[in-house]
């Protein structure tokens, strides 16, 4: 049935965490006159250890009211400007590189003067194209200055946050109940479907059958209506991600709160650390394929400094892939149950909140039919693989030669065509960033951080060395941005001020 505004009377959301109360959020901000409940289970956990963000949280804080100011200190939040990478390449002078988020004066001064260095530098001239150099997130994660300039500043930085995700959830279940949402307690023991094949009725363990027009399904790796009901397919992304687990142990918080997320490549895998208010949080991904979960777990203690700690660690299996549809009959998928790719961008919330908004604007615009199914599930599809091609893109093209691990992932041509014609333009392309665009290749990240990532391992043609002079205007021109870049950052305050 539909309301008055042609929307769904009721909506039901199967599981909480952080992308059930995200979905529960936004419906109740933009679809007022729609009843939303929410069942979740206290028997079964949530994962809850996504603790970073892009800068596409933000978005969802602004399009559900809600200002930093109002739940940050609930959340342990801190902010992040992006993300550095440790020891993902041998080459020297490109041990670590940092990933910015957008900001205006990227676009306007600086980015320009990046991809022109680029190019010079795979031309064999000597110049610095390190992209730490040319962007001014980098120089505010560097001196621990937070993303809010002042208000006489004007140009503006998207950032994205650090949070505690258990303190997320409930700060999120509180404000969709306070805007109306109904919280049910129980754990789904049947789900029915009409002749149709939509969903009719889900049925908890204590016999309470909750009806609905539309259904959210946001269970987790379970996928209790997507996969196990409505019998969606499954994309497995295991052949060019690998990795398969994790483990996770806190750590004190040092004096100094950075404002990055750090991700330091291991013997089989990576290790983040998120800054909290109160903790680090940190984490090894790796393959189960190369490292068992004793090994690593070791590993990860003595990269933290904690071989004699007895904090307790968190081991995860990980399910990397995505459902071949994420909408489909009268429910869509959320969060885990649609798909996870590993945390390596933390893209998950973006993933989650991108969804739920899309469905909704694709929904009414079909007049709250079925009519745009198709084109919403190639949109997020696409998405999804774009996040992945980014991150593949990390392995494929590592600098590293230390271990069966990192070669074998560079030697793993399970590549999808658009990676395998971005890596060809960026080592044979005269305009790197312009044929990108040329050939609508930027999938979800755009030249800008393509750039950064392969710049960043020192990824250029070997055969050109043989000029050892820089253009005329070079020193100059990089002079000038230095100077840009420092007056700019006299606009931002240190990060824990910020937090104050």
């Amino acid at each position: 049935m539909l309301n008055n505004d042609n929307k769904p009377k009721k909506i039901v959301i199967v599981g909480g965490g952080t992308a059930g109360w995200m979905a529960a959020n936004l419906l109740a901000c933009k679809w007022k006159d729609t009843e939303v409940c929410l069942v979740e289970s206290k028997e079964i956990g949530t994962i809850g250890v996504g603790e970073g963000s892009t800068p596409h949280l933000k978005l969802f804080f602004d399009a559900i009211g809600v200002a930093d100011s109002q739940w940050m200190p609930r959340c342990n939040a801190t902010y992040k400007n992006g993300i550095t990478f440790d020891n993902w390449s041998a080459i020297e002078g490109f041990e670590s590189y940092f990933h910015p988020f957008a900001a205006q004066t990227d676009d306007v001064f600086t980015v320009p003067l990046f991809f022109k260095n680029i190019q010079a530098r795979m031309q064999g001239y000597s110049v610095n194209a390190h992209p730490d150099t040319y962007f001014l997130e980098s120089y505010l994660s560097k001196n621990n200055l937070g993303p809010l300039p002042d208000e006489s500043f004007p140009f503006g930085i998207a950032y994205g946050y650090h949070f505690d995700s258990a303190l997320l959830g409930q700060f999120l279940a509180e404000h969709a109940q306070s805007h109306g949402v109904k919280r049910v307690y129980g754990t789904v023991s049947d789900i029915l479907v009409k002749e149709d094949g939509n969903i009719g009725t889900v049925i908890l363990s204590d016999d309470t059958q909750l009806t609905a027009d539309f259904f959210i399904d946001c269970s987790g790796f379970n996928a209790l209506l997507m996969q196990k009901t409505l019998k969606v397919s499954y994309k497995s992304f295991k052949d060019n991600l690998i990795n398969d687990a994790a483990v996770v142990i806190p750590s004190e918080i040092s004096a100094a709160l950075p404002v990055h997320t750090t991700a330091t490549a291991l013997s089989n895998g990576w290790a983040w650390q998120i800054p909290l208010r109160n903790r680090f949080g940190n984490g090894y991904v790796y393959s189960t394929n190369y490292i068992n979960a004793d090994r690593a777990e070791t590993e990860l203690r003595q990269h933290l400094g904690l071989l004699e700690s007895d904090t307790q660690a968190n081991h995860l299996a990980m399910k990397v892939g995505r459902v071949e549809k994420h909408w489909h009959k009268n429910c869509i998928a959320v969060g885990l149950s649609q798909g996870f790719i590993e945390p390596l961008e933390a893209t998950a919330l973006a993933l989650s909140f991108n969804t739920i908004e899309q469905f909704m604007n694709y929904f009414q615009e079909g007049n709250c039919t079925n009519k745009f199914e198709d084109e919403f599930n190639k949109d997020i599809n696409g998405r999804f693989d774009g996040i992945r091609d980014y991150i593949v893109c990390h392995y494929k093209a590592n600098q590293r030669t230390d271990s069966d691990y990192w070669r074998d992932c560079a030697a793993n041509n399970n590549t999808s065509e658009n990676l395998s014609r971005i890596l060809y333009l960026w080592n044979n392309s005269r305009d790197f960033a312009g044929d990108m665009y040329k050939y609508n290749l930027m999938g979800s990240y755009q030249p800008k951080s393509w750039a950064c990532l392969l710049a960043g391992y020192g990824i250029f043609p070997q055969h050109n060395k043989n000029k050892s002079t820089v253009y005329p205007s070079y020193q100059q021109e990089i002079e000038g941005l230095n100077d840009f870049i420092r007056r700019c950052g006299l606009n931002f305050k240190n990060h824990s001020e910020l937090l104050m």
